[in-house]
């Protein structure tokens, strides 16, 4: 209706009148570019890749093509061609032991009980809050009794 009137009346009455921001008109009269050739790059080159691309590796190889487009509008036009790239599955990897998980000989076997005097000791590492900053407690245990041997607490956990 607006582009139809616009030669009587001005555009901005017109989107006045009938609730319409200008901007919207301006966007639906301007001609959309068509599409059909980069569709067909992104598909070719996604099948090319036997489904394995996304839009980082698609943006790069449709560069080398001469086009210049956001992996978002790539994303977006694979998404309307139903193009999901296969993910490959990790494989496994073994891992050297990290420091705190060395291979100790457990001596105790969970028999707390009946231990000699300072046979085995354990100890803990805790911080607490205090006031608006925090502190830490390390407390040394003998199995023998449960018996506090050592402690120690403060701000820092290494002395200055």
């Amino acid at each position: 209706m607006i582009k139809n009137n616009c030669h009587k009346y001005s555009v901005s009455a017109l989107c006045k009148v009938l609730q319409v921001p200008r901007s919207t008109y301006y966007y639906e009269t301007k001609q959309k570019p068509d599409e059909s050739a980069l569709i067909t790059a992104i598909i070719d080159i996604f099948k090319s890749s036997r489904n394995n691309y996304g839009t980082r590796k698609i943006k790069i190889e449709l560069a080398k093509r001469d086009y210049h487009i956001s992996r978002r509008r790539i994303g977006r036009i694979m998404k309307q061609e139903g193009l999901v790239s296969s993910y490959t599955v990790a494989q496994y990897k073994p891992h050297g032991s990290k420091c705190n998980e060395s291979d100790v000989a457990n001596l105790v076997s969970r028999q707390f009980d009946d231990q000699p005097h300072l046979n085995v000791v354990v100890s803990d590492l805790t911080y607490v809050r205090v006031g608006l900053s925090w502190h830490y407690i390390c407390v040394l245990i003998d199995l023998f009794n449960r018996e506090i041997i050592g402690f120690s607490a403060g701000r820092n956990k290494m002395p200055t």
